[in-house]
């Protein structure tokens, strides 16, 4: 089976809904209407603007309605919503983001290259999303399955985009402020308005404090996991011509969260003494140029640049010197103290900046084009500071990436329509460290798309689509893996999907499904060199600790996935409404040959934590589902409930570790008049354990003697709030 049994109950559940909801539809295929401007919702991540129901890929919207039910405050409290898609913590928020099974888990000392990519306001985010927020967003658009004729090199998975809302041409403002268990607290403030006929601006602010929910018994705080973020955005809009319109975006985040995640117990209760950090101070732009050359032809210009400087540190031995007091590790036992201490620090400045210039031609044309030209400069220097190294370790990465692309829509007949489109990048890479390391890797790589979509009824389409994607090679930091594993080369997808899309029901049903399948070649695996602190030597996988890990990526060889991904949007009647999101995914390596110069799994030369020939993906589970509903009570009055679950999944491909499959309920009660808005909310309302990372490859414990252990990291308990919404127009 492709989903665990333990849920049968809410899939087949899930599934008899929207067997239901799509037999409706057929039913009243005919007597479907035209959908008008309000029912159009637009897709800005593509080349050209899209309505979402006419774009033959899979893509899920998330809108600002659903951000406000709710009450995200980063980019992860809504990637639930979407079906396949998961991320990984290990950091104070979850900036690691899988789209069907594809994703990266972690970054230490190497520049990782990332499989999903994330942009703001054409800002491009990818690596340095803690800055995410949700400050006053309009959209975010969640884009599967290989983006390489959109946004190559870090689009092999997919792309999520963030859209903020725009400068208006009426004087508006809004205030909000919310306030949760576990000290939580946020402000938010938004100003927009026209500055005279041609010229328009936006302003927004936002803070979000809370103290965590773990608590150190050591330190005797409930405040060493706690998130600090503030974040501001200032937006103009300026008509010069009337074919020349000009945009300008500011955006400023400031995170200052606290890193205390992980417990020797397992539990929300943690032992150590020096508490990490998890901080990222991003300061970014971007200007954007629509001209209209003529009546068939429009120039896109964009320009953005983003300077982030961030710190994630931790304590290594998640434990102080007391910890083998009147314990069986007591020093009065042996001689000799059993725990170790250390603390690792990772510090980066991440420079970022791209230009895309693009032309296309009128989108109503039975022949439409797009044909563009980007280029992006990205420089990290990066140090680490660590206990027992006798000196920094730094590094500086420069990449440059120059890349033509090109988008052809045939329209064949009033209903089918041809779009092929092309990406040829070419990337150059220089690193080098203070250990006397020098690569300059470079590399021509080339991604595509081909679909075909048909207009079945009027708001109706099917499609069929295969698209190619690409993730570049990069370079292992650590000048003690083997000269020949030091640099690993780019891995490849092909995605064969088929969909549907449509409304019915006079436009009050609206259903987005489709099936996949994806073909991974030269899959960039991470492994983990493990070596005894004591005498430096290599250890072999689930050996004891304390011990130090080096990070090492190779490519595996292949491995295939396939899935199903449902939306339903139901409009009842005038006060009740559902949706629903389900996701199907099966995973497997076909063949796993990293390191084929060497035996594999614990004979190997570094030692495998696992082999994982004929195994599923990390963090990618086979089933995840939400079902929700909204009922309006009076004219005032609304009732909120949400159901969401997922099933177990793999954490890493260095262990067999596996997270616990879980069902959660969401409820909120608001209250609407006039212009103000009351949210009175509970997440995750039956306090379920909900695991959001796992390591389980070394043991940590000076109290058992550091024998080999699992220990997770865990998302938020019980979250009760209130938020109070005023909009002054």
């Amino acid at each position: 089976m492709i989903f665990n049994k333990q849920f049968k109950i809410p899939i087949l559940l899930s599934l008899s809904l929207s067997a239901s909801f799509l037999h409706a539809a057929e039913l009243v295929s005919e007597q479907s209407v035209e959908s008008t401007n309000e029912n159009t919702i637009l897709v800005t991540a593509e080349l050209q603007q899209s309505d979402l129901l006419k774009s033959p890929s899979s893509i899920s919207i998330i809108d600002q309605q659903s951000i406000q039910r709710r009450n995200a405050q980063q980019l992860t409290d809504l990637l639930n919503l979407a079906p396949n898609v998961n991320f990984a913590s290990g950091a104070s928020r979850g900036r690691f983001i899988q789209i069907r099974g594809v994703g990266e888990r972690s970054e230490f000392i190497e520049n990782t290259n990332y499989s999903v990519g994330v942009v703001l306001d054409g800002i491009d985010l990818t690596g340095i999303s803690n800055a995410a927020t949700t400050l006053d967003i309009q959209q975010v658009e969640i884009l599967r399955g290989p983006q390489g004729t959109l946004y190559g090199a870090n689009g092999l998975a997919g792309l999520i985009n963030l859209v903020s809302n725009a400068p208006t041409d009426y004087q508006t403002s809004r205030v909000e402020t919310n306030f949760e268990t576990y000290g939580g607290k946020q402000l938010s403030l938004v100003n927009s308005g026209p500055m005279n006929a041609k010229l328009a601006y936006r302003v927004a602010y936002k803070s979000y404090s809370s103290n965590g929910f773990m608590k150190n018994t050591f330190l005797n705080r409930k405040d060493t996991n706690n998130l600090d973020e503030q974040s501001f955005r200032a937006k103009l809009a300026y008509q010069i011509t009337d074919n020349i319109r000009l945009n300008s975006s500011y955006f400023m985040a400031d995170i200052n969260n606290g890193y205390d995640a992980f417990s020797l117990d397992s539990n929300r209760t943690t032992l150590s003494d020096k508490p990490g950090k998890d901080t990222q101070k991003t300061n970014a732009f971007a200007l954007s140029l629509d001209w209209l050359l003529s009546a068939d032809l429009t120039l896109k210009a964009s320009l953005s640049h983003a300077d982030s400087d961030i710190e994630y540190a931790y304590d290594e031995d998640w434990s102080n010197p007391t910890i083998c007091d009147n314990t069986a590790c007591d020093s009065s036992l042996f001689g000799f103290d059993w725990w170790y201490s250390s603390y690792d620090q990772y510090l980066r400045q991440n420079q970022n900046t791209s230009l895309d210039i693009k032309l296309s031609s009128a989108e109503d044309y039975r022949l439409s084009w797009v044909a563009g030209l980007y280029f992006k400069q990205q420089t990290v220097d990066f140090r680490r500071q660590y206990t027992y190294a006798a000196n920094d370790f730094t590094s500086q990465q420069d990449k440059d990436n120059l890349a033509l692309y090109g988008q052809v829509s045939q329209q064949l007949s009033a209903s089918l329509k041809l779009t092929a489109g092309l990406r040829l990048e070419h990337l150059n890479q220089a690193y080098r460290d203070n250990q006397g390391s020098v690569f300059s890797p470079k590399e021509n790589l080339w991604g595509g798309r081909l679909s075909l979509s048909y207009d079945y009824a009027t708001n109706s389409m099917i499609y069929g689509l295969i698209s190619r994607g690409y993730k570049a090679g990069g370079v292992n930091a650590d000048a003690s893996i083997p000269a020949e594993l030091r640099h690993y080369q780019t891995e490849f997808m092909w995605n064969y999907e088929a969909g549907l899309k449509g409304r019915w029901l006079d436009n009050r049903l609206q259903v987005l499904a489709s099936v996949f399948y994806q073909d991974r070649k030269d899959i960039q695996n991470k492994q983990f060199i493990v070596r005894s602190l004591a005498d430096g030597q290599l250890l072999q996988a689930g050996g004891s600790c304390p011990c130090s890990f080096s990070g090492l990526t190779d490519n595996a060889a292949a491995g295939r996935s396939y899935g199903l991904e449902l939306e339903i949007n139901w409009r009842v009647n005038d006060r009740f409404k559902l949706y629903q999101s389900l996701g199907l995914l099966n995973t497997q390596y076909t063949r796993y040959s990293s390191y084929t110069h060497i035996d594999a799994d614990l004979n190997a030369n570094p030692p495998l934590a696992v082999n994982l020939s004929g195994r599923g993906f990390a963090h990618a589970p086979t089933n995840q589902w939400v079902v929700g509903g909204e009922y309006q009570l009076t004219d005032h009055w609304s009732l909120h409930l949400e159901l969401e679950g997922k099933s177990a999944f793999y954490f890493s491909d260095t262990h067999d570790a596996k997270s616990s499959s879980y069902q959660m309920t969401n409820l909120g009660v608001v209250y609407t008049k006039n212009d103000w808005r009351l949210n009175l909310y509970v997440n995750n309302l039956f306090d379920q354990r909900v695991e959001t990372r796992a390591f389980g490859t070394f043991g940590n414990d000076p109290r058992n003697f550091y024998q080999t252990d699992v220990y997770y990291q865990f998302a938020a308990p019980r979250l009760m709030g209130l938020s109070i919404a005023k909009t002054f127009e």
